[in-house]
């Protein structure tokens, strides 16, 4: 049992708490045993929703588009640090890039992450495009240095 002292109007009280079952509580005031029925006021439960996760992008047959590893081939091939999904390409084929430059931006695990060209020279191809799917390892496009 639980046991508190209070003073009310001047008043001081011994009160102990015992068991409580089916809102019946067993209370003691003083020295003297005492039946208490609680209120049983239930408060509404609020369930939350949430917004399921968007589905990866389908082709028409229903198969799930996602850029694979491709083999290596001529020029610098600019991949895919980490599976994720392209937000947006930067350059188009023909433009001349830095190495610094950006050239994509890749959302994995919910952060945004700027894909650096890592050599200077011309895009010569682009493998990739904005809402694709991509492992780790999949070239996004082409510099020919």
């Amino acid at each position: 049992m639980k046991e508190y002292k209070y003073k009310i109007n001047g008043n001081s009280y011994k009160v102990a708490i015992g068991d409580i079952n089916n809102n019946v509580a067993q209370v003691e005031v003083n020295g003297i045993p005492y039946k208490v029925e609680l209120d049983s006021d239930k408060k509404p439960v609020n369930v939350v929703n949430a917004p399921r996760p968007s589905a990866a992008p389908r082709t028409e047959s229903g198969a799930k588009v996602i850029t694979k590893p491709a083999s290596t081939g001529a020029g610098y091939q600019v991949k895919a640090p980490l599976p994720g999904t392209i937000l947006s390409i930067a350059v188009k084929v023909g433009d001349t890039v830095k190495a610094s430059d950006t050239v994509a931006v890749l959302e994995a695990m919910k952060m945004e992450n700027a894909i650096h060209a890592g050599r200077d020279g011309k895009v010569t191809a682009i493998a990739a495009n904005p809402g694709d799917a991509v492992l780790e390892g999949a070239v996004i496009l082409s510099i020919e240095c």
